[in-house]
This record gives C-alpha cells, structure tokens and sequence, in this order.
C-alpha cells in the first residue's frame, strides 16, 4: 500500500509527496543505477549527464524519490539531488522544486537559501503553486543556480570553433515546444529578429510555457511585467501572439538602443534599460549577470542587427562613442 506522507521543514511547511514506489519502479531504478558511483562530496561531483540525455524527468524524478527516501535502495541524498538535478536542467517543475526544497533544507547538499530561492522561481515560473509559496521563506532568487543547472564550458584552451559544433538546443523540441517555435519562426523576422535569439529569450524567462506567471508577476512566453504589456499595447499576456508581439517589439526597441549590443539588450530585457544605463553596463546583480550568460549559450553571438530608426542609442553609448573619437 502506498500513501502520502508529508515531510516537516524547518520553514514550518509541509509538502505531501509520494513516499512509496510500485515493485516494478523500484526494480527499475534498483537496476537502472546499481552501477553508480559512490555519493562524493557535491552534487556536481556526481555524473548524471548519459541517464539525464536518454531518461525521462519523471523516471529521473522516482529514482531521486527512491534514494531521498531509502525506497528499496540505500538511502542517498546525494545521489538524489544528483537525479533532481538532471530531470531540473531538463525544465521539470517538480524536480526544481524538489531541488530547492533539498537546498533550503540541507538535506543532501548544504544549505543555501539563495540556490533555493532560484530553483524555486524557476518552478514558480513554470505553474508550480507550492514553489511561489516557498519564496516567502528563502527570500528572492538572485540568479544562484548549483553548479549542476549549468551545461559544462569548453575545456582551458579549447578553439572557439568547439562551441559552433554543438548540437543546436532547438533542434529536437517536444510536439508542443515546436509548435511555439513554428510561431516565432514566422513572426520573429516581421521585427527584424533572429528566431533564435527570441526562442534563446523564451527558453530562459518561460520554458515556453505560455500560462507562466512569476513571483514578480511577469506573464506568458516571454514573461511581460504589467509595465511592459501596456508599454508595448499587449492586451493579453496569456495569449500566445499577444505575448510574442509584445515582446518582441521591446526586444527589437532593446536591440536598436543598445546598437545591436545583445549582452546589453538581455541585460536591459532582465533588469530594465534604466539599471543598464546607470551603470553603463550589464548590471552587478547575480539574477541579471547568470540571466545574459544563459541566454548568450543558446543565441551564441555577441551582435545582432538592429534598426536605427526604432529609437536613437542609450545616451551612454553616445557619450563612450563620442570619447573614443
């Protein structure tokens, strides 16, 4: 019999979770992993790259249930972070979540609010009701993701070339994040912009889901403030098209303003073009400078073409020009 148990937290809530797998589940993830490393001492030291390529996120999800819990398996924190993380790279709501939780507890890996709190708006930025409420108590995300959520950087000394045979992260979208992409490859060109940077946009802020909503009440595909909606007449950011008009339209603003600088344009798209300006540059904040850097990996060019009619170029842009000259 399987029943669900809530775990107790220090924070004083409770998350109902499954605490029993099926005798097949647990022979499968028994036979799946019996060949795995000894824990180490981080999650990073772990090798979940080949399971997390090929696997589900919800059969990863069961394996790092069955190591958290002791479920037919030795009882392995560790190792099930390792799992959490390999199904929370992929954009799994749960599996963030689950991570965050194991961060904000210590349970496994040392406590740290601050990845908490990141792997928590992720969740909560892709539905996951129980992630927003989470917030409250680890305070707000700063951009600290484990060292796990990032894809691994070429070796020292490694040609630039090396990063140009990658596989293209959009190449092999599931049914539904194609049909969004097949969207932004027809309307992205009507606003002067590469696809590629829109979906790299998209993949960062929603995970396209089109009904995400963040702790910061950003909306939609391609999370629009309140602010920025009616800036750039978005009567529903719900909707897919809307949301997509709206967006790209303050992208292509972005990119005209900052000279085709796309660091700076994300920058701005992140933390405002008001942060950029006052400090002539990508902002200090962590959230902003872990945002341009994720986005950059899948764009993969620091220039973008741009339109100088849209608006005349941020004044201190103007000013470094003038004083190169």
């Amino acid at each position: 019999m399987c029943a669900a148990t809530p775990d107790r937290r220090r924070h004083s809530a409770r998350r109902p979770r499954p605490r029993c797998l099926s005798v097949a589940g647990l022979a499968f993830v028994g036979l799946a992993l019996a060949a795995a490393a000894n824990a180490s001492d981080s999650v990073a030291d772990i090798d979940v790259a080949d399971t997390g390529a090929v696997t589900a996120p919800s059969v990863l999800i069961a394996q790092a249930r069955a190591y958290e819990n002791g479920e037919g398996v030795p009882k392995e924190p560790l190792k099930a972070a390792a799992l959490y993380c390999a199904a929370a790279r992929t954009g799994d709501a749960e599996a963030q979540f689950s991570l965050g939780w194991m961060y904000a507890n210590g349970r496994g890996v040392a406590h740290d609010d601050a990845v908490a709190a990141s792997l928590f708006s992720l969740a909560a930025a892709a539905g996951h009701a129980e992630a927003g409420r989470m917030l409250r108590f680890v305070g707000d995300p700063a951009g600290a993701l484990p060292d796990c959520m990032r894809p691994p950087e070429p070796p020292p000394g490694a040609p630039a070339a090396v990063a140009e045979l990658d596989p293209d992260p959009f190449a092999a979208l599931p049914p539904w994040k194609q049909k969004i992409a097949n969207q932004v490859a027809l309307l992205a060109p009507r606003y002067a912009l590469e696809p590629r940077l829109a979906l790299a946009i998209i993949a960062v802020e929603s995970n396209f889901e089109p009904g995400a909503r963040s702790p910061k009440d950003a909306r939609g595909l391609m999370q629009l403030v309140p602010k920025t909606a009616s800036r750039f007449n978005v009567g529903n950011p719900y909707d897919i098209k809307d949301n997509l008009r709206g967006g790209f339209s303050y992208l292509r603003w972005l990119l005209a303003y900052y000279k085709g600088q796309v660091a700076l344009a994300v920058a701005a798209y992140n933390a405002g073009e008001a942060a950029v300006d006052r400090y002539r540059g990508i902002p200090p904040f962590p959230e902003t400078r872990d945002y341009v850097q994720r986005v950059l990996r899948l764009f993969r060019s620091e220039h973008h073409a741009f339109d100088p009619r849209v608006v005349a170029p941020s004044p201190f842009l103007s000013i470094e020009g003038a004083e190169a000259h």
